[in-house]
Parts: structure tokens; C-alpha cells; sequence
């Protein structure tokens, strides 16, 4: 028989030992609910976290490509200077127009922010004359100014270059008209007050999208995914 000692030093340790394995009990049990009420208050605010406020527009007093009544508008901010405004016009407009804007669900507007340089500004020069001419003319202008893109300001839109675009591609437009309103920059406010917009709105690169005034942050050569963005504000319109 163990001495009295021995059993109660090994009773001590036995009820110490027990007493550490309820505190860590208790320990991990106020972890995992502080962890849980953390998950629960992140859902809560992700859940009632308010949509970005949507910026204005003047849409009437810009360029449109489909319905002006359509439920949901996507405003681009693009320099005709830009290889990314370049590929997104040829590879992902073409689906953007065939799945929505021709189903009437979406209008696409435009706007100039031609911050690369001057063949960029002259670009826009040129192409707010023929939309101010002809709504229709401005995006058969717009899809073969990206098309003839130059290097960057290598001089590629020159005032000929411009002109002789439009005339080729046999716009029902006043050439002469065109010629002036380059010459004498008949539309540099217009253009300047897009960039002036462009810049309070935070846009610092293009080409840059809103959709219902709201800009969008995905990737614009994900078209799946400006898909589903474009979907769920249909969803929200109905």
C-alpha cells in the first residue's frame, strides 16, 4: 500500500490536472463564440452595407448606342489613344451590343478622357463633331478610329487623317464642317468638361465603365463576368 503522502500528492496533481483541462475548455469555448459573433457581425455589415451612391449624368447630351430608355446604362470613359479601349471595343462591345444593347436592355454612352496625349485629344475633337452631326455616324466613326489606332503619339489622328476616315467610310456627315470643327476645336470645352468629370469621379485609367452610375470594378476582359453584373441589375430593375 502507497504511503499517505504519495496518494495525496497524486490526488493534488490529478485535480490540478483537471482543473487546467476545464480552464482550456472554457478557454476555447470563449474563442470560438468571440470567432462566431466576429463571422456573425461581418455578414451583418457585408449584408446591410449600402450601395455605392450612383453618379450623374448628363445621358442626353452624350453619344448613345441603343435605347435611351433602356433599364440599364453603361457609361465608358475612354481615350482613343488606348490599346485597352481598343481591345475592349472589338472583343467585347461586339457581344455587349449582340446580348444586350440589341435586346434593348442596355444603352452604352460615351465619354472623352484623353489624358495619353495629343493625337488623343484630336481624336476626340474629330469625333464629337460627327456625333453632334449624326448620332448613328458617331459609332461607325467610333469603331474605325479604334480600328486605324497608330502608335501612341506618333501624330497618327491628324486633322487629313481624320477627315479622309470619314469620308471613306462614306458618313452622311458636312466634311467641310468637320475639317472646321477640329481646326478651330469647336468642341474642346465639351471635351474638357468630360475630363473634368472624369477626375471628380476618381476615373484615372481607361477605359473605365459605369453601370447605373456606379463604376465597375471587375475586369473589363472578363465578359462573363461584366455579364452577370449587367444581370443582376436587370434582375433589380424588374
Amino acid at each position: 500500500m502507497p504511503p499517505k503522502t504519495t496518494t495525496n500528492a497524486l490526488a493534488k496533481r490529478k485535480a490540478e490536472q483537471q482543473k487546467q483541462q476545464q480552464q482550456m475548455k472554457r478557454r476555447r469555448l470563449i474563442w470560438f463564440s468571440t470567432v462566431g459573433l466576429l463571422l456573425v457581425l461581418i455578414i451583418v455589415v457585408l449584408t446591410i452595407q449600402p450601395k455605392p451612391k450612383a453618379a450623374e449624368f448628363d445621358y442626353a447630351a452624350l453619344p448613345v448606342l441603343g435605347q435611351a430608355d433602356a433599364p440599364v446604362k453603361v457609361l465608358e470613359f475612354g481615350d482613343y489613344q488606348c490599346p485597352s479601349c481598343k481591345h475592349v471595343n472589338e472583343l467585347i462591345k461586339p457581344d455587349l451590343v449582340k446580348d444586350y444593347i440589341d435586346q434593348g436592355k442596355v444603352a452604352f454612352y460615351f465619354m472623352n478622357l484623353p489624358f495619353i496625349g495629343s493625337d488623343s485629344f484630336t481624336a476626340a475633337l474629330a469625333a464629337q463633331s460627327v456625333y453632334h452631326q449624326s448620332n448613328e455616324a458617331f459609332w461607325t466613326y467610333f469603331d474605325a478610329i479604334y480600328e486605324r489606332q497608330g502608335a501612341e503619339n506618333s501624330g497618327w489622328a491628324s486633322p487629313e487623317f481624320l477627315v479622309n476616315l470619314a469620308k471613306e467610310l462614306d458618313l452622311p456627315i458636312d466634311y467641310d464642317l468637320l475639317q472646321k470643327d477640329i481646326a478651330e476645336a469647336t468642341y474642346q470645352e465639351e471635351i474638357e468638361a468630360h475630363l473634368s468629370r472624369g477626375d471628380k469621379l476618381g476615373v484615372n485609367s481607361t477605359p473605365t465603365f459605369f453601370i447605373n452610375g456606379v463604376e465597375y470594378a471587375g475586369n473589363l476582359g472578363d465578359y462573363e463576368a461584366l455579364k452577370k453584373t449587367l444581370d443582376n441589375e436587370l434582375s433589380a430593375e424588374e
